[in-house]
């Protein structure tokens, strides 16, 4: 898919650099979706005659702006990526795209509707589990979606995307000047703003500077895609948490992306034929029957891939003149897909901050008033990343009695359907960011685990299995929370900074 190229912009053949209002370091999802949002709240301008001119093109859509600036937008390769990441958009995600006015961008690319998720056990048992509000989940080839976000904001007209790499930020004492790239054709450039945002993703080279980053691996994605599956509900996504955990739904007509979760880095050699062997004999029978013959199929085809699935907690601390938002801020376990619903939400949020201001230059005041970004966008990134963390943990498999029984309590609870299945499902799919209502479902899960093994006869050596899997649910969603900030979690209105008001200039 072509991506509109437009000529813009105010570089100089002699300076060898670009001036802009914002300046935007990478056009995945995040980069892209935020070039657009600012796109819309920044108005249109550009020299004409060596005087400055402004003008204001769509009227409506510009009603609420108040500065006058260009989005640059740098990304490495503007070609079409090919991922096996960021393929289902939660409901959550996909009613934040509908905020940002870019839902037609899951439109022509042969998106799939998702509108329950079907949790399989050991012995082929089964709960079938809706999304709540029928809002459904969107799987989708990433490339595909990723193109139709970055041909939106192309579609603005103080937009321009180039293709570049960003080698390092400009700095002048301690305030974020703009960044200095490479072009395409090996041209050492630099664009200055006042604003650079960092949005270069999981592999960011920037947020060294801008952050603590301690990043896990605790797991790798091992993918394949099975094509024309004989399924009883077309629009399905499948949980697999047998003795291997596994994902599959839907990213085309005819196609099903799967994805299987091997635990730690080292996985089996794709080359030696290591891989096909592990995914014939250990996984391919743990499949259900609808998928075990596309599967197999897939395996002899032969396209496998693979990717580490990295974990950041948000660790960014404040400087002037740049900003770090989606991977690069903040990653968490893609088993539930909530990475794009999280980046979605902060765009959302940024957005909103910045739609009042008049001017960028005061980079001081600006970072100070951005203070209110990280405690604002705690109650999505805190549920999906606790919801994540937790499900990863608890459903993958272990020989240790108490985290079997985890395991088979969570799919239990699950089953119970009623408030107890929609509560989850509503927390894992961005539906209902809320860190109490996630407090209330670790509460009636533990309280349901610990009800199951202590009823109807509470012997000794269950009462002690009870007190050992409530240190270890404990020792899981503690250090997640923690990671979070229990403070800005929950009691954000105790914060200053959740108070900061616009500066005024």
């Amino acid at each position: 898919m072509e991506i509109p190229r437009k000529i813009g912009g105010r570089r100089s053949d002699l300076s060898g650099s670009t001036s802009d209002h914002v300046v935007i370091v990478g056009a995945g999802v995040a980069g892209s979706a935020l070039a657009y949002a600012l796109g819309k709240v920044i108005k249109y301008c550009k020299k004409r005659n060596s005087k400055r001119t402004r003008y204001r093109q769509d009227l409506d859509a510009h009603a609420n702006c108040r500065m006058d600036g260009n989005v640059h937008v740098i990304e490495r390769d503007l070609t079409e990526p090919n991922r096996i990441a960021g393929e289902l958009l939660q409901p959550g995600g996909y009613n934040k795209l509908i905020e940002l006015g870019l839902e037609d961008c899951v439109e022509g690319i042969d998106a799939q509707k998702v509108f329950s998720l079907a949790a399989i056990y050991k012995d082929e048992k089964k709960a079938i589990v809706p999304y709540p509000s029928g809002v459904g989940a969107r799987g989708f080839h990433n490339g595909r979606f990723i193109q139709k976000l970055r041909g939106k904001a192309a579609s603005l007209p103080n937009v321009r995307l180039e293709q570049g790499t960003v080698t390092s930020l400009l700095e002048e004492n301690g305030t974020i000047k703009g960044v200095q790239y490479k072009t395409k054709a090996g041209k050492e450039l630099t664009a200055s703003a006042p604003l650079t945002m960092v949005c270069d993703g999981c592999f960011s080279n920037l947020r060294r500077s801008l952050c603590n980053p301690k990043i896990e691996i605790p797991s790798c994605f091992i993918g394949l895609v099975l094509e024309n599956c004989d399924l009883p509900r077309s629009n399905r996504g499948y949980f697999i948490l047998k003795d291997i955990t596994a994902i599959a739904f839907p990213i085309g007509t005819n196609e099903i992306r799967c994805l299987v979760d091997f635990p730690g880095r080292k996985i089996p050699s794709i080359s030696n034929g290591e891989m096909t062997e592990y995914l014939k004999t250990v996984v391919a029978p743990q499949m259900p029957a609808e998928l075990y013959n596309a599967f197999t199929c897939a395996i002899d085809k032969g396209n496998i891939r693979t990717m580490p699935n990295r974990i950041m907690s948000e660790s960014h601390y404040p400087v002037p003149g740049a900003f770090l938002i989606g991977d690069s801020l903040n990653m968490r376990h893609p088993l539930t897909g909530g990475g794009m619903t999280v980046a979605l939400s902060d765009v959302v949020i940024l957005r909103d901050l910045l739609r009042p201001l008049n001017d960028l230059s005061d980079a001081a005041a600006i970072c100070k008033y951005l203070e209110s970004f990280p405690i604002l966008r705690k109650p999505m990134a805190a549920v999906i990343n606790t919801v994540a963390a937790a499900l990863h943990t608890v459903f993958s498999p272990s020989e240790d009695p108490i985290r079997k029984e985890m395991r088979q309590a969570c799919f239990s609870y699950f089953c119970l359907g009623g408030v107890f299945s929609d509560g989850l499902m509503s927390l894992l799919s961005g539906m209902n960011p809320s860190p109490v209502s996630l407090v209330f479902h670790c509460l009636a899960l533990a309280v349901y685990t610990v009800g199951r093994l202590l009823l109807p006869s509470p012997k000794p050596t269950r009462i002690w299995m009870a007190s050992r899997l409530i240190l270890v649910a404990l020792g899981i969603f503690i250090p997640v929370i923690k990671a979070e900030g229990i403070r800005a979690t929950f009691f954000p209105v105790t914060m200053q900074a959740y108070y900061r008001t616009p500066p005024v200039r």
